[in-house]
């Protein structure tokens, strides 16, 4: 088929930017009036992408498997799959009954053709990739964190808006039926006024000096250290419930420095634990713990307290429901377990890739699809992942002049 009439098959809404001049591009969405963001004009119930399921690409098959059943389960095709390693991507592919599989991302793209590009590489990377997308007309889901800099991260923002296509940060543990409950409350007034927050993330992938190393050890690859990969959570979690972050002072460390990521001979330079002490717009004061070194432990926790009342939020993998998290809330008395107001979804069977990708990415694939669909900016956004990489670049530049540094707005 002609790529223009793929084009046609494949985009049933016309796109265009507040010019008013149609785009040939993203042709799943057009602009918000007065903001320059995706809308659908008035007459145009229908949706953007076609009646056809929107077709998908993933690059990066490590976490990224995660996103096949998440997409699928929304009634999407994956269609492309990429990695380096070609023998892993074809074992993948059959697994989910993805057509095809590349080694390079820009063959990808040229070939596959793909209306949505999930990027799950390296942070290195993801600047790349998503500004080829969007030259492409391709919406994007990206991992977190969304780059290496918040200097990227909105050159990325800034691309999405011009291309006007619909761009996501992967922030998925805000689906968890516990946090979706404790943001409900929080927004509800039932905290009041927040004095203080308690965070934490707690894994032991490489407590043991043994574990091997992966690119993770280093910074020009990974950005961060065990903030970039778990601790960005907590920081996107504080921030959604409980506002933006003012200032921050960190101290971090490396636990054994003889474990250097592999191809390199240098010391590893990406921090494997971390605190962080902060202080949100609205006065609250934060700590935050993270740690990829914690023998015994995997588990997050955030805990609010406030004039009205405190909620404390856990998951821990002990629990065969891990993915529904647990809730306990008080209004004055002891904290008690919270039964969430939304029941969650059956999931049903899979290894832990397969379970998070059905339980915690699809209640975000739903809404990037519907983003699409309606021509909204769902949140989580890029312009998320841009706030919460102001408060990591904040962190690494703490952590190393030991100094309380402002962030960046």
């Amino acid at each position: 088929m002609p790529d223009q009439a793929r084009s046609r098959a494949r985009h049933a809404v016309r796109v265009l930017h507040p010019s008013g001049h149609a785009d040939p591009r993203c042709g799943a969405v057009l602009p918000l009036r007065g903001t320059g963001q995706p809308v659908l004009e008035p007459s145009q119930e229908l949706t953007a992408i076609a009646s056809s399921a929107p077709t998908v690409g993933i690059v990066g098959l490590g976490f990224g498997r995660a996103h096949i059943p998440a997409f699928q389960a929304n009634g999407c095709r994956v269609v492309a799959l990429c990695q380096r390693d070609q023998t892993t991507a074809k074992t993948v592919a059959d697994r989910y009954g993805v057509p095809h599989v590349f080694a390079r991302w820009e063959e990808m793209l040229e070939r596959a053709k793909p209306e949505i590009v999930v990027i799950a590489t390296p942070p290195a990377l993801h600047h790349a990739i998503a500004l080829a997308a969007f030259a492409r007309g391709a919406h994007v889901l990206c991992e977190k964190p969304l780059a290496l800099t918040a200097a990227e991260a909105r050159a990325m923002t800034d691309a999405a808006a011009r291309a006007g296509c619909v761009a996501m940060t992967s922030f998925n543990w805000r689906f968890t039926a516990a946090m979706q409950e404790l943001h409900a409350r929080v927004a509800d007034g039932a905290v009041g006024r927040v004095f203080h927050l308690a965070a934490r993330w707690l894994g032991a992938r490489w407590a043991a000096e043994t574990a091997a190393a992966t690119w993770r050890m280093d910074r020009a690859q990974a950005g961060h250290g065990v903030m970039g990969d778990m601790g960005v959570h907590l920081i996107d979690l504080v921030r959604w419930n409980f506002g933006e972050w003012r200032r921050l002072t960190a101290h971090a460390g490396i636990a054994y420095p003889s474990r250097s990521a592999p191809g390199l001979s240098r010391p590893p330079d990406a921090e494997d634990y971390c605190t962080v002490l902060g202080e949100l717009d609205s006065g609250a004061q934060v700590t935050l713990t993270a740690s990829r070194v914690a023998h015994g432990a995997s588990e997050h926790t955030l805990e609010a307290y406030g004039s009205r009342g405190a909620v404390s939020y856990r998951v821990t993998r002990e629990n065969p429901r891990w993915y529904e998290g647990e809730l306990r809330a008080s209004t004055g008395g002891g904290l008690e377990p919270v039964a969430p107001r939304t029941p969650p979804a059956p999931v049903g069977d899979g290894d832990a890739l397969d379970v998070t990708g059905r339980a915690l990415i699809a209640p975000l694939v739903r809404q990037f699809l519907d983003g699409i669909r309606r021509g909204t900016a769902p949140s989580p956004s890029f312009a998320d992942g841009l706030r919460a990489q102001a408060v990591l670049d904040a962190v690494l530049e703490s952590a190393s002049n030991g100094r309380w540094v402002e962030v960046a707005r």
